[in-house]
């Protein structure tokens, strides 16, 4: 098992789907875990007792990652209350699922605010508290390089941030401090089936056969991706974006 003893992570959108599992990775190593959260109070309770089973100290921060200052103060917070930062995961997404033809200026504002802002809000600040040894991971997806109907806006400001993670990490690496980000093909998760709809379980199985494990991964395999990102022995792993999609995206279209 991974030793993440004596560490303070933050985990935004922390307490459902991929943000939850790894904060579950990373308590089970003996971190201590604030999980951030925007509105949904029965998940993020639930999730804490969760996390707390493991990790006792760990804590829930509400805030709005599309508002500046309520990054900047829930990374504060953390540091007052934990007293330390070690790891910042930022997980938190949210769009309108809309072609880019139908797009209107609220959509972009609200996506852009949330992703790129509050990436660059919530680094800035966790570098405020992070030494040497310090991990802030990033979590993308497919939709940064791959078109899918609707995602127009949401992939753009992926795109936006997996370009930050190499300025971020060359910024913050005299310090000891790593930058990287995590890009996945598709999971099973609230936001894939809300996309997806009634057309989900063809589009797991479509996806599935262009793997090369012939399977979506379970939410812990991409926990454990970044789990390991953050680990010591990662020390020189800074400025990439690691693909966890068991092939899909090196697939050839002509494949059977």
């Amino acid at each position: 098992m991974l030793d993440f003893s004596h560490k303070v992570a933050l985990i935004t959108g922390g307490t459902r789907g991929l943000g939850r599992a790894i904060a579950m990775t990373l308590a089970r190593g003996g971190a201590t875990i604030a999980l951030n959260y925007r509105r949904d109070e029965a998940s993020a309770t639930r999730t804490l007792d969760e996390v707390r089973a493991l990790a006792p100290r760990s804590i829930l921060v509400k805030a709005d990652m599309e508002d500046d200052a309520q990054v900047r103060a829930l990374v504060e917070s953390v540091g007052k209350q934990l007293g330390r930062l070690d790891i910042l995961v930022v997980n938190a997404a949210a769009t309108a699922f809309k072609p880019l033809l139908a797009i209107k200026p609220h959509h972009l504002t609200r996506t852009f605010n949330l992703s790129v802002g509050g990436f660059v809000a919530a680094v800035q600040e966790a570098s405020k508290l992070m030494g040497d040894g310090g991990r802030i991971l990033m979590i993308s997806g497919i939709d940064s390089m791959r078109y899918l109907p609707g995602h127009g806006v949401l992939g753009a400001a992926k795109a936006a941030m997996e370009a930050m993670v190499r300025d971020f990490a060359f910024e913050l690496g005299p310090r000891g401090i790593t930058v990287n980000g995590v890009n996945f093909g598709m999971i099973d998760s609230d936001s894939s089936r809300i996309y997806f709809a009634g057309d989900f379980d063809r589009a797991v199985k479509v996806t599935a056969e262009r793997t090369a494990l012939k399977r979506l991964p379970e939410l812990d395999e991409v926990a454990s991706v970044v789990a390991l990102l953050c680990t010591p022995e990662a020390r020189y792993l800074t400025a990439q974006i690691i693909m966890v999609d068991g092939g899909l995206t090196l697939a050839s279209p002509l494949a059977e």
